[in-house]
């Protein structure tokens, strides 16, 4: 390891948990609050290269590779974390900035790593750790989605590391380069990180687990675990071209469902894969341009997701509640909290002066650039879909709407620094690009605030804000009612139970035949037989000849023959017969076996 980089940064938030958990009072605080601040030094002084290699059971590892790509990245997990230990504050257990630092220290080891083994071990620290901040809210709801989300990311980490151990076989190199899905073990390490990634029909998980979470542990699942899975995208499948159409697919279908969903933490969730989908395009089509889009919108979207969830976590802080029927009027007494949650909804929706504006439009233009038209057409839609159920529908249900009667105080001072943090970055990248721009893993030749473009994005916003209107007005806008929407999950919720079942009965049910017929009864009958075996042979045989000679006095002959049996004695030739016969059918066993 050179001395330009002193500790690689997961290690620095790993020690730093280490600390944290032997820590108690306002001291446990400060110190998990400067486990970032301290990171981030040792990450901005060092410069780019390979630390920490090693040889480890014949395997060459890198523990930590820093690029361009690694840092931009290292860099917005290391605010985003520093923001949410910060949201934090309210927590008194340290058990909370224990699993937070672990979680935040997995995405940077995923980050850094340089090699497949490394990567596979902080990939399943992130799944421990946030599981961890699933059921640290002690409800039984938590708990069931914990459960669910470990088991599903086991499957697929079980899936990665299969790809892993059939790349080393074909390869002989744990390196972390970019793959081809051609190459033996990539298709299951491409399935492997698209579960993380919340890809169609694997992203139940997602909006099962995250509302369940602590109002703080919300604000870390949003960040780290589907973008960690966008930067090993980028790594390994940069220019994938099915990656284009997953993204389309994700972009569109979530818009549906955040629109009918009542739950607006279930609304932002739905909102995060739709979001996540415009970088998997960007890492599809695999241009300079689009590759900067995806990791520049990555960038943005950390920020303006962390606020729009600390801003509905502020609520459900305050209120208890979070459900769009249950909330309405509350700028009146949270006026802080309401003009910070507008921010975000106007960084999402690609506001000119925000940031969603200076990081989307560079994959829809790479789309369009690529030829890409329906997929340009779908990130257009998609577009107007977010600023309904993002832009407008989080802010108007929870601030506005109805007067739901809700009087709480306002957000914490240290949610509220929090939340301006994340507000003062949505704006600042949006009126300074250049400060993302110049981090971006390739040069930059891109002009956001031309004339046609800002005018183009204003009139998308336009009518989409009065089409808004026109349907809530008109009654036609899908009212918010309490219900419970159904999704790809349904089928692994009902499907695990119709499975158990069925394996219950079906397996259970010969399990138990053959104890009650191979382990009792055959046994019983082998034991009666064993124990006088030549005699037992000798009455068997005379009885079934008796049987079946048709005598007239059978009853009497069959006494005589049971008579004889309990006082007969039988020579030895008798037991050796009985070996000579079980040697016969083992080796006709043998044979045949």
């Amino acid at each position: 390891m050179t001395s330009s980089l002193l500790i690689p940064p997961p290690f620095v938030f790993i020690l730093g948990a280490l600390l944290v958990a032997c820590l108690r009072g306002r001291l446990l605080k400060v110190v998990a609050v400067a486990v970032p601040v301290v990171s981030f030094l040792i990450l901005y002084s060092a410069p780019d290269g390979t630390y920490g290699s090693l040889s480890f059971i014949g395997l060459d590892l890198a523990l930590a590779e820093v690029d361009r790509l690694s840092r931009i990245f290292g860099y917005i997990f290391h605010l985003i974390a520093f923001l949410g230990l910060v949201f934090s504050l309210h927590h008194d257990d340290c058990a909370h900035y224990v699993v937070g630092l672990l979680y935040a220290g997995a995405a940077l080891g995923v980050t850094f790593a340089g090699d497949f083994f490394t990567l596979f071990l902080f990939w399943e620290t992130l799944t421990v750790s946030a599981t961890f901040l699933i059921i640290a809210r002690r409800t039984a709801g938590a708990r069931g989605a914990a459960l669910r989300y470990l088991l599903v990311h086991a499957a697929g980490g079980l899936c990665l590391l299969t790809g892993i151990v059939l790349h080393y076989h074909a390869s002989g190199s744990v390196a972390f380069t970019a793959l081809d899905l051609a190459q033996p073990g990539a298709i299951f390490i491409f399935l492997g990180f698209g579960l993380n990634c919340s890809w169609p029909l694997l992203h139940a998980w997602l909006v099962d687990s995250y509302p369940e979470a602590t109002i703080a542990g919300t604000v870390f699942l949003s960040a780290f675990t589907t973008k960690s899975a966008v930067y090993v995208l980028a790594r390994a499948f940069p220019g994938c071209e099915p990656l284009i159409w997953i993204g389309a697919a994700m972009v569109a279908f979530p818009i549906f469902f955040a629109v009918i969903e009542n739950d607006l933490r279930r609304v932002l969730s739905y909102s995060l894969i739709n979001q996540v989908g415009y970088m998997v395009v960007g890492i599809g089509i695999g241009t300079e341009l689009a590759i900067n889009g995806a990791v520049c919108h990555a960038y943005a979207h950390i920020l303006y997701k962390g606020l729009l969830f600390m801003s509905m976590g502020a609520v459900i802080y305050r209120t208890g509640k979070i459900n769009a029927t249950d909330l309405g009027g509350l700028y009146r007494t949270m006026p802080l909290t309401a003009a910070f949650c507008m921010i975000g909804a106007a960084a999402i929706s690609a506001f000119p002066l925000f940031s969603g504006f200076i990081a989307k439009s560079m994959i829809v233009d790479a789309a369009a650039g690529g030829h890409f038209q329906i997929v340009w057409l779908i990130l257009v839609f998609a577009s107007a879909g977010v600023f309904h159920h993002a832009g407008i529908k989080i802010p108007f249900f929870a601030f506005f709407s109805h007067d739901a009667g809700l009087r709480p105080k306002e957000a914490p001072l240290h949610m509220l620094l929090a939340m301006g943090g994340a507000a003062f970055m949505c704006v600042f990248l949006g009126v300074y690009p250049d400060f993302v721009y110049g981090m971006l893993p390739f040069p930059v030749d891109y002009e956001p605030y031309t004339f046609a473009h800002v005018l183009a994005q204003r009139q998308l916003l336009f009518f989409s804000a009065l089409a808004f209107t026109l349907l809530l007005l008109a009654g036609i806008y899908p009212p918010e009612i309490r219900s419970v929407n159904l999704d790809a999950d349904w089928f692994y919720r009902k499907g695990s139970r119709v499975f158990t079942l069925a394996a219950d009965r079906i397996f259970n049910g010969i399990n138990s035949w053959a104890e009650r017929v191979l382990g009792w009864r055959l046994t019983g009958v082998l034991v009666r037989f064993f124990s006088e075996p030549g005699g037992n042979l000798q009455k068997y045989c005379m009885r079934l000849a008796t049987e079946y000679s048709g005598a007239e006095q059978r009853a009497d002959l069959l006494e005589q023959v049971d008579r004889r049996s309990r006082t007969a004695t039988y020579p030895i030739g008798v037991w050796v017969l009985l070996a000579v016969l079980l040697l016969a059918i083992m080796s006709v066993l043998f044979i045949l076996f």
